[in-house]
């Protein structure tokens, strides 16, 4: 028995044994299937990183290769014009009237021309009109559909003096809804969701609304009728019921805060040959709003600049000018108030005051970065001051910020401290030529600032 009993212990300390072996080996197999399965997600992470690095990669330079080429381009007729992008793509520009320099006639199609970017081609168009180029990358790849537009070649005679600016709106402005305590001592709000901040009341029951003061008096004689606004919201035109209530003095209100006219100082960037103007490089927007002004009559008066507020970073400066509204200091007419400028007619007064003569339009694929000039009136005449032009983008989508430039110039510097208010509208000038006109300043970089081009402000 204790014999038998010693080799049942033998068997179960071997069956012990062997299981423990086969648990080690179990354990181990389970740890290299844990390590392999890590080392297999470790390969998968990195190739999806290499992926989408490569991705970024692709889609950074190809949006970068988009932004080299400007959406659209306009080129002046009947002059040979160069375009320089260095960009590793071609394509077909639809058109027979445009001839391209340095290829054989019998190499064209009759309706569309093979333009090769990676090298400079020079470009030439006989007549206004406009013209497509599907553009592909390496010839393969689509990379954008650009908007060729032949532009006549125009001179202007840049300005750069101050001007004071009068506009009437169409019918009244509305800046703000309110609320006002009526005859019962309740509080009332007849036009709460009914009329919103930017909206312009043209009509009143059908008749026009002249003004702020026509408008007032249109509600008090109303008697608490209900009244029909014809009002335009933004490119909509309503027609809205509001009911006017008495407040405590017994007048009728709609519980409203409007507005019928702006003013201010700018700057005059050029004249046509036709006694035209355009100013300012921006529109004339509500100061409570920020809506562009809908312009019923606008006009023009001489101007005077009596102080200048210098511009620092953070704080923007400013001209103050005295502007006598009266008809014989008229000097134009505003036709246009619009996202690139105002335009107008100006007369003879305004003219004799220019002292520059014409020059030729530059447009953006001309721009370069480097030395340029604006033209202002700081010192009491207009004058050339020295600027640098740091970027071009072209293909902002802020019309009005095509240019970054800065303000080199030592004297005007220790004028103005960079670029203020009222200096919107000054032309810039590079290379004899007119390519736009200051628009912003950046507040936390007085010296620095914005500027539209030229060419925008022509075809408004």
């Amino acid at each position: 028995m204790p014999k038998h009993k010693s080799e049942n212990k033998s068997f179960i300390v071997w069956l012990r044994t062997t299981k423990g072996c086969e648990n080690l080996k179990n354990l181990e197999n389970l740890k290299n299937k844990e390590q392999k399965d890590r080392i297999v997600k470790y390969r998968i992470f990195l190739y999806l990183a290499l992926f989408c690095s490569m991705t970024a990669l692709i889609c950074t330079g190809y949006f970068t290769l988009w932004k080299m080429v400007p959406s659209n381009i306009k080129i002046k007729a009947g002059v040979d014009q160069t375009l320089d992008f260095q960009l590793p793509a071609s394509g077909d520009l639809y058109k027979d009237a445009i001839q391209v320099s340095g290829l054989p006639a019998s190499n064209i199609p009759k309706d569309s021309i093979h333009i090769d970017f990676a090298k400079p081609i020079t470009i030439k168009a006989n007549e206004i009109n406009r013209y497509v180029l599907d553009l592909k990358l390496f010839g393969i790849i689509p990379l954008k559909t650009v908007d060729i537009q032949v532009i006549q070649n125009r001179t202007l005679t840049p300005a750069g003096i101050p001007i004071g600016i009068y506009v009437k709106t169409q019918g009244v402005l509305v800046i703000g809804v309110g609320e006002f305590t009526g005859e019962d001592g309740q509080r009332y709000s007849p036009s709460q969701y009914i009329l919103q901040s930017g909206d312009y009341i043209t009509h009143v029951n059908d008749e026009k609304v002249t003004g702020k003061e026509a408008f007032v008096d249109m509600v008090k004689h109303s008697e608490g009728q209900e009244m029909v606004l014809t009002v335009k919201r933004g490119e909509e035109i309503l027609s809205l019921k509001v009911k006017p209530e008495s407040n405590q003095a017994g007048d009728y209100k709609i519980g409203i805060w409007i507005r019928d006219n702006a003013q201010g100082v700018g700057t005059m960037t050029y004249i046509n040959d036709g006694a035209g103007f355009g100013a300012l490089g921006h529109g004339i927007n509500d100061v409570d709003t920020s809506t562009l002004m809908n312009l019923e009559e606008g006009t023009l008066y001489q101007t005077e600049i009596v102080g200048i507020t210098r511009g620092s970073n953070g704080t923007p400066g400013e001209l103050t000018g005295y502007i006598e509204y009266d008809d014989s200091n008229i000097i134009g007419k505003i036709t246009e108030n619009t996202s690139e400028g105002i335009f107008g007619y100006c007369n003879e007064q305004i003219k004799a005051q220019v002292p520059f003569g014409e020059l030729p339009i530059g447009l953006k694929q001309e721009i370069k970065k480097g030395p340029a000039q604006i033209i202002c009136s700081i010192e009491g005449e207009p004058k050339y001051y020295d600027i640098e032009i740091l970027e071009v983008h072209l293909n902002n989508d802020n019309i009005n910020r095509g240019i970054v430039l800065r303000i080199t110039d030592k004297n005007l510097l220790s004028l103005t401290g960079g670029i203020i208010q009222g200096m919107s509208g000054s032309p810039i000038v590079q290379n004899g030529k007119i390519i736009g006109a200051v628009t912003h300043v950046l507040v936390q970089d007085a010296t620095s600032g914005y500027g539209i081009f030229i060419e925008n402000m022509l075809l408004h």
